[in-house]
C-alpha cells in the first residue's frame, strides 16, 4: 500500500481535497486533528506544555488555543518548541494508523509534512496551491482571524512556491479550474501504482 502525503499552505484548501479522497473510499489521517486530541489527552506531552509555556496553557483538561497561539505565533522559536514537542507523538500516531490501513493507498494530510521532516517515508506527495489572496480569505472566513493573524501563520510555514515543488503532484485549487478532474486524475494513477 502506497503512503502519500497531502499537504499545502494554510488556507489552500487540503481539507476539501481530504474529503473529496474520502468519498473515492481513500483513508485520510488528518495531523492536526490527531496533534489537538493528542495535546489533551497525553499526558506527559500535556506536562511539557504546561512546563514549557505555563499553567495558562489549559483550561481544565483544553488546550487554551488562543493563549498558546498569542504566544507560538508572534515568536518562531516558541512555534519550533511547540513543534518540537508535539511532532513525535503526532508522527508516531500517523505511522500506526498508517500501518493498519487496507486500501490501494491511505493519505496523511499534514500543513507540515516538509517543515517536520515526515515527507521522507512517504512514497507520493500532493500539494494543494492557491493565490495567496485567496488563502487568505479563506483562512480568515474560517478562523475568524484577521488578516494580519493569517499573515503572521504563513509567515511561518515554508513558501507555497517552494513547497510545491517539492511535492509528486500538484492540485490548483483557484477557483478557476475544476478541482475534482484534478483530484480523480491523481486518484487513477495512485490506485495502478498502488
Amino acid at each position: 500500500m502506497l503512503k502519500v502525503g497531502l499537504t499545502g499552505g494554510i488556507g489552500s484548501g487540503k481539507s476539501t481535497v481530504a474529503a473529496i479522497f474520502r468519498l473515492l473510499g481513500i483513508p485520510v489521517f488528518d495531523a492536526d486533528v490527531a496533534a489537538k486530541w493528542i495535546m489533551e489527552h497525553d499526558e506527559a506531552l500535556i506536562d511539557s506544555i504546561k512546563k514549557t509555556f505555563g499553567d495558562e496553557s489549559y483550561l481544565g483538561n483544553k488546550l487554551n488555543r488562543k493563549y498558546i497561539a498569542d504566544i507560538v505565533f508572534k515568536d518562531k522559536y516558541q512555534l519550533e518548541v511547540l513543534n518540537n514537542l508535539t511532532h513525535p507523538a503526532t508522527i508516531k500516531a500517523a505511522n500506526n494508523w498508517m500501518e493498519k490501513q487496507n486500501a490501494p493507498y491511505c493519505i496523511k494530510e499534514a500543513a507540515l509534512l516538509f517543515e517536520a521532516g515526515t515527507a521522507d517515508n512517504l512514497d507520493y506527495v500532493v500539494g494543494v496551491q492557491a493565490p495567496d489572496t485567496l488563502r487568505i480569505h479563506r483562512a480568515m472566513q474560517r478562523d475568524n482571524a484577521t488578516r494580519q493573524e493569517v499573515i503572521a501563520r504563513m509567515d511561518k510555514q515554508i513558501d507555497q512556491t517552494i513547497k510545491m515543488k517539492l511535492c509528486d503532484f500538484l492540485l490548483n485549487n483557484n477557483e478557476q479550474e475544476l478541482l475534482i478532474p484534478q483530484i480523480l486524475e491523481i486518484h487513477s494513477t495512485l490506485v495502478v501504482s498502488g
